[in-house]
């Protein structure tokens, strides 16, 4: 089954497997909805699709797409924290699931006791990208350049408290510079933008490779802590002139608070086999990120490290909205 027409209208019938049987009786019995806090075609919603499919060939139940966009991942939050733990709600979430509980005041539910993190799925480095009239081909030019133009050096994200947001506030946070940040609704606008030369700089996983090579964008540095073999002549940020700079998007499935131990278990070893199917490894390695499975407990880990590495950046950025 083909990955494009996988879940089409309201989902996909899956291939006959055993169903699991866990302590409440046989699950799943009917189909799993799979809430997607994001539009359709981009990583978050491509990679919930790939590990749906495997899950839904695994089980003989499908898995229905359920894309939505908002607020950050808010809007599809809520449905997940409201719905019951049973396995039959599960949501493929990013870097904003960690997030928002930072940014929003009043959020509709509790960024810790509401979920189950399930396992980590993929990392992504980013890449500091440049409009090609931007006179800096490297991260010690841009900071020169943020330090001296007369004009304010902006960068885009895909939206306040976005991967790309946090990843651009770390930087000027950890470069001593000051760059005027402009928030899109969602990060392929932004990344138009950037082409189009209305924004100089955006911190991001480009669209594709041949952006960069085919001249529409500059990449500078990679911003994880290792360089990237997806793009090997780019120097790491802290090689490049920021010492410890490390910001890395990623994904992973959660599902309601009060998901049995057994189930949970079973839905994480789960969604590691799903990790390393070559459907997951395909979307993974054409934006040269990495596969990163996990346990519950890893991911929960993962998460809570994530929230405190990033809360005096979005503090200082005044990121907080009510």
């Amino acid at each position: 089954m083909k990955r494009a027409s996988f879940l089409r209208g309201v989902g996909a019938l899956a291939l006959a497997a055993p169903s699991i049987v866990w302590a409440q009786g046989a699950w799943p019995d009917r189909q799993i909805r799979m809430v997607i806090p994001f539009a359709p075609g981009g990583t978050t919603d491509l990679l919930a699709r790939a590990v749906g499919q495997h899950m839904a060939q695994v089980w003989s139940q499908p898995v229905v797409a359920d894309n939505r966009a908002g607020a950050n991942g808010v809007v599809a939050g809520e449905i997940v924290a409201k719905s019951p733990g049973d396995g039959y709600t599960l949501s493929m979430v990013a870097m904003g699931h960690a997030i928002n509980p930072l940014i929003y005041r009043k959020l509709p539910y509790d960024g810790d006791k509401d979920f189950t993190p399930v396992s980590l799925v993929a990392t992504f480095p980013q890449l500091v990208l440049v409009h090609p009239a931007v006179k800096a081909n490297t991260i010690a030019e841009l900071i020169a350049l943020a330090k001296s133009s007369a004009k304010p050096i902006t960068y885009a994200s895909g939206g306040n408290g976005s991967s790309q947001h946090l990843a651009g506030a770390l930087f000027t946070h950890m470069a001593g510079v000051k760059m005027t940040h402009v928030a899109y609704k969602g990060g392929n606008p932004a990344q138009l933008d950037l082409m189009a030369g209305n924004v100089d700089v955006m911190i991001t996983q480009p669209n594709s490779k041949d952006l960069i090579t085919s001249g529409k964008m500059r990449a500078l540095a990679v911003s994880s802590a290792r360089r990237s073999a997806f793009y090997p002549e780019l120097p790491t940020v802290d090689e490049a002139g920021v010492p410890d700079y490390q910001s890395v998007a990623w994904y992973g499935l959660v599902g309601p608070k009060g998901m049995p131990a057994d189930l949970l278990a079973r839905i994480a070893e789960e969604t590691r086999r799903a990790a390393a199917t070559e459907a997951v490894k395909s979307i993974v390695a054409q934006q040269g990120g990495d596969v990163a499975a996990s346990t519950p407990a890893e991911f929960t880990a993962f998460i809570d490290a994530e929230r405190q590495r990033y809360a005096a950046i979005v503090r200082d950025a005044g990121m907080t909205v009510e």
